[in-house]
Order: structure tokens, then sequence, then C-alpha cells
């Protein structure tokens, strides 16, 4: 943190602590580089056998992230990420470093790009409110689905299909900033990568996922439609689970 010329609250730092990077670089040569690379591009030695290809982290940027559309992510999320992994994907859970290594480990990766040097691509993560009430009661929550999926079907189907499937019309051709197939995500599956909580649902229909097609909702949906999206999500998720598919 730096501190404020007026006095006031310390400003939030622009640009990778240099105090870290040498810690950095040794945890994420002894756990990173195989997948993300040398040079941080996503191609590391194994990345070409990967289905979903590592991350290359030279663009400054990422899908998962609590911060709004095209801005970095924080560092709390780069943690989150490194920490959790990442549902269906080669990125799994690194829980044997200790806080210092992740923090260590998340600071080396800022510096693969310019990106994290320029205070404009900062921003402050967005305020979610809280979940409706209703969102507590399955019966009242049904209702809210039903008009939920009335949204799904016009504005999520053609990518993510009438089922929720990720087998929508406009799906085959997607590609995302990298390249790569951008396949939509099968939402009835019990984990998601952005997570499996209602607001984490209600996150991403805010943020969107920066290089894929999911763009960010915060403006074009109203917060009940987004919530009622939410429901309808998590109804798709019961029900075909449930159906034991």
């Amino acid at each position: 943190m730096e501190a404020s010329p007026a006095g006031g609250e310390p400003e939030a730092r622009v640009g990778p602590d240099i105090s870290l990077y040498g810690e950095g670089k040794f945890v994420y040569e002894n756990n990173c580089i195989v997948c993300h690379g040398t040079m941080g591009d996503g191609r590391g030695e194994m990345a070409a056998s990967l289905g979903i290809k590592p991350r290359s982290f030279k663009t400054g940027t990422f899908k998962y992230r609590s911060t709004p559309w095209g801005k970095l992510p924080t560092t709390e999320d780069l943690t989150h990420t490194v920490r959790g992994g990442i549902t269906g994907t080669a990125m799994g859970m690194f829980t044997s470093l200790n806080d210092e290594q992740l923090r260590a480990v998340v600071e080396y990766v800022k510096f693969f790009s310019r990106k994290w040097r320029k205070a404009e691509n900062y921003a402050p993560p967005i305020e979610l409110p809280k979940q409706p009430a209703w969102m507590a009661d399955d019966i009242v929550r049904t209702s809210h689905a039903a008009k939920g999926k009335e949204t799904f079907e016009a504005v999520c189907a053609a990518c993510h299909g009438p089922k929720g499937d990720g087998k929508g019309l406009a799906a085959m051709g997607l590609k995302d900033e990298w390249g790569e197939l951008a396949v939509p995500a099968d939402l009835r599956q019990p984990h998601l990568r952005s997570g499996d909580e209602p607001d984490d649902i209600f996150r991403v229909l805010m943020t969107g996922l920066n290089g894929t097609p999911m763009v960010s909702f915060a403006e074009a949906l109203t917060e009940e439609q987004k919530w009622d999206l939410v429901a309808y999500v998590l109804t798709l998720r019961r029900d075909f689970n449930a159906a034991g598919k």
C-alpha cells in the first residue's frame, strides 16, 4: 500500500510488489510453469495435451473476478483461484501453499503483463446486493425461477442452450480472446467454474468473463431479472442432479 498524498486513506498499490518477486518466481517454477510456461504465456510442456488451455498471463485478461468488465482482478480474486482451483480444468487446488507463498506467486503472475502497471486498469470489487429473502423460500423461489426461465430463453439460450447444457445454436463457433474454442458452461453441473453459490452466479452476471463471449449483464438486466436468472440456474442444477444424470 502507498500513503495518500492528502494524508487520508492509503491508496491501493499499482503494479506488482517487487519485494515478492524472488519468492514468487520460486513458487511459480515449482508449481505453475509446467502448464503456464516460463514466459507465462500458457504454453508449458503440458499445455498441448490439455483440452482447456492454461491461461496466458501476458494479456492481463482474467475470467474470474469480482471487478467490473474489462478491469483487472483483485489480489484476493487471484488468491482465491490459486487456492481453490477451477472446476473441470487442470487448474487444481494449491492447498499445500501457505498464505505467504500464495501472495508471492500471485504478485509474480502480475509481472507478466504491463496492464498491472497502469492505474486505469484497476477497479474495486463490485458490491453485490443482498440476496432477496425469497431465495430461502422454495415455493416463492420457484415462481421467480419461472420468470428467470423467460429471461434465460431470451438472452442466454443461444449459447447455453434451451436446456442449459451449453449446446446452444451459437455455441459451435464461439472462441475466446486467445483463439481457443469457448465452450459455454453446462449450467446443470453441480459445480460451476465461477463458484456454486447464488452470489457467485449473480457476480458473473455482473462482471462477465473477460476474454470470452460471456459479457456483463450489469446494465442489460435489472437486479430483479438477475436474481430470477440465478433462481432458474439453481433449478436447472437441482432438477438435473435429482434425475441422476
